[in-house]
């Protein structure tokens, strides 16, 4: 078994490994926002409101432990989850009735907004990715859907199925007052402790804000509205100057932006892959490079 849940050759590792992530996690906000249900799922049951930053650092923590973490930390981490999510309820503007929260429709869409834009974002940002490796990582993330109470073979595995999914989805999609809100509050939104230091740079944040809103789908931001329109090909070189400037950044600063039990848990899979003979002289992002990996055919022959 593996020393983490996707290992370096996957291709989960290069997707998730690039520092588009942070672009891709808040639009995916943006996106599930979109569905009424989804979002008043989050306004009712969380301080979003008051700290949306920290809600995408706990994202990033359970995509973290999926990906890097191993099958003991995902499976402790989701059994959690599972059981948060089941203890919460919905109360439903359009019928006056309360629902589950973790009705598969609900958890299915968060799924697919969510890695849709993880790799929209980094195919645009210049992330060198096939039609067949995207597939491939659709497919990966079917199994990461099962942490949260899905079943894999309802989860779209492919570009064309996720394609098809959001085109029937979107009927049922909607700028509720809670939504505009969610938009306003992730291009301004509260720091979180660990990141207060930066309080007095937040006024910079908003081209981030704005970056990670008009990499939304097109119809997605003409529902929305909520700035003027630009250029396309103004926003994809904004996206590919993101990613060459956030990739440059050494990996122990970069990691500064998760929360410390994310820190740790990175820390601990080099600790593992060096241990199962990964070279991690450059950080977990230097195993894309396949010369780093272990030489199995010289191990098994060891």
């Amino acid at each position: 078994m593996p020393a983490t849940v996707q290992p370096p050759e996957s291709v989960t590792w290069r997707v998730h490994l690039d520092r588009t992530m942070w672009i891709g996690g808040v639009r995916g906000l943006m996106l599930q926002a979109l569905h009424p249900m989804a979002m008043w799922g989050v306004w009712q049951n969380s301080n979003f409101q008051e700290d949306p930053f920290g809600r995408l650092q706990r994202t990033a923590d359970f995509v973290g432990v999926s990906t890097f973490g191993t099958h003991e930390e995902i499976d402790e981490l989701a059994s959690r989850v599972r059981q948060i999510h089941r203890s919460l309820r919905i109360l439903n503007h359009d019928t006056g009735r309360k629902e589950r929260l973790d009705q598969p429709e609900l958890l299915l869409w968060v799924h697919c907004a969510e890695v849709s834009s993880y790799l929209d974002v980094a195919r645009r940002a210049g992330l060198p990715l096939t039609r067949a490796m995207a597939d491939r990582y659709l497919d990966e993330q079917r199994h990461t859907a099962t942490y949260v109470g899905l079943h894999a073979e309802d989860v779209p595995g492919s570009v064309a199925e996720l394609e098809a999914y959001l085109a029937e989805t979107r009927p049922k999609l909607r700028v509720t007052e809670e939504a505009a809100a969610t938009v306003r509050f992730l291009m301004w939104p509260a720091m979180p402790e660990n990141l207060r230091f930066l309080a007095p740079g937040k006024p910079g944040y908003f081209p981030f804000g704005a970056l990670c809103y008009y990499s939304l789908p097109d119809w997605a931001r003409e529902m929305y509205g909520a700035l003027p329109e630009l250029p396309r090909p103004v926003v994809t070189a904004a996206l590919r100057s993101f990613r060459l400037t956030m990739n440059s950044l050494p990996e122990r600063v970069h990691d500064y932006a998760f929360a410390k039990n994310t820190r740790d848990m990175l820390e601990r899979a080099r600790q593992r892959l060096a241990a199962e003979g990964y070279d991690v002289g450059k950080g977990l992002y230097g195993l894309r490079d396949p010369r780093r990996w272990p030489d199995r055919t010289a191990l098994a022959h060891a």
